[in-house]
């Protein structure tokens, strides 16, 4: 994820990286270690790590049967990243492998969750996509997946597992770069607010993590967490009954509902503070508008659009393709200085759009105004 990025500390989720990579023997599909030449599209699928197995499958004659086994769809987020799958399966080049795509959201109900996984499996999907409620509880349908010859592949909120292929973007890192970008525009001393997102899942931990593995480091700051479930109503009220409590703060952290914590800030008469924060097309809206007055931000985002990249890969895999077990997607990012208005963000689009809404280096290119079309229909 470009210079910015240095890690601090190991966190559990390369912890479980590496012992995945120990366990080749035993894992689902594993052939070896993965090298750039000898996986589908080397330059999207990156390697977690160079000890990262490679997985393979049977090849599949196309169409394909793909669900999506979604937890939590209560912000926007989720809503885009459903939105994004949709639009990207409809795009000609890639509704021609596609015979069905179905997708279910079952809230943070982990048994809910593995009853729809364990239902697709016995209609005869090929394929499930899994935003995952929780990081531990899947071996069961693991077993049942491989036992049935379907492709489980958790991406975004991901599971405790080196027998599936999972994506997702380096929330570790994720986490180091806003709390940097905090400390750099802050300095070394003060009270920083960190606002999390929903407790339980691998991307809170990992993002946590790396906020710490930053922060630790500087014993002259002070950090404040509050829940805002990646939401912006939640991350407001957060917010502002933080300030209430504790007055000023120096600097926020916030993994999502960022337009709502800075709304907060805004609300409460408070001076402008650096803050990393998500894409919120509503915050950088807000970081352009306020730039001038000390609200330097870096918007970083965990795109929706990886969801279009789940089914990327669960195409290629179905088609005998070879890919890492564990692969890391770039993280696009702007600061408060990139801002260009119908380009990094949008005027006269709302609040809760996630301005990223494409992931040029995986070929995934889905325009807002697809996004847009497709939610009124």
């Amino acid at each position: 994820m470009r210079e910015l990025f240095r890690r601090g500390a190991r966190s559990r989720a390369l912890a479980l990286v590496a012992a995945a990579a120990a366990m080749l023997a035993s894992a689902v599909g594993m052939s070896g270690v993965a090298q750039a030449a000898s996986t589908y599209d080397s330059a999207c699928f990156k390697p977690w790590s160079k000890t990262t197995a490679v997985v393979h499958y049977p090849a599949k004659k196309p169409p394909y049967r793909i669900a999506l086994a979604n937890g939590y769809v209560g912000n926007s987020w989720r809503l885009q990243m459903v939105e994004s799958l949709r639009a990207y399966a409809e795009q000609p080049q890639v509704a021609k492998y596609i015979k069905q795509l179905k997708i279910v959201s079952v809230g943070n109900n982990e048994t809910a969750q593995l009853a729809s996984i364990e239902n697709f499996i016995n209609q005869g999907y090929d394929a499930i996509l899994v935003e995952a409620v929780s990081t531990t509880g899947y071996n069961r349908v693991i077993r049942e997946a491989k036992q049935a010859g379907v492709i489980l592949l958790p991406f975004d909120a991901l599971i405790n597992s080196n027998k599936v292929p999972m994506i997702n973007e380096d929330q570790v890192q994720l986490g180091q770069l806003w709390a940097n970008w905090v400390v750099k525009q802050m300095g070394d001393k003060g009270r920083v607010l960190e606002i999390r997102g929903i407790e339980g899942t691998s991307v809170d931990r990992d993002i946590h993590d790396g906020v710490v593995s930053v922060l630790k480091h500087y014993p002259g700051i002070k950090t404040i967490d509050v829940i805002g479930k990646w939401d912006d109503g939640t991350s407001e009220r957060a917010v502002a009954n933080a300030i209430s409590v504790y007055g000023h703060f120096d600097g926020m952290i916030e993994q999502g509902g960022t337009t709502g914590a800075v709304r907060a800030l805004i609300d409460a008469h408070q001076k402008m503070i650096p803050v990393g924060g998500e894409g919120e097309n509503g915050f950088r809206k807000l970081m352009a508008k306020y730039a001038s007055q000390g609200l330097h931000g870096l918007s970083a985002e965990q795109a929706p659009a990886l969801s279009a990249v789940a089914l990327k890969a669960a195409i290629a895999l179905l088609q005998g393709k070879s890919l890492p077990q564990m692969s890391r997607i770039p993280i696009p990012y702007v600061t408060y200085k990139d801002l260009k208005a119908g380009v990094n963000y949008y005027p006269n689009l709302p609040d809760n759009f996630f301005a990223e809404t494409s992931i040029p280096i995986c070929g995934i290119h889905i325009t807002p105004q697809e996004l847009l079309a497709h939610q009124k229909g």
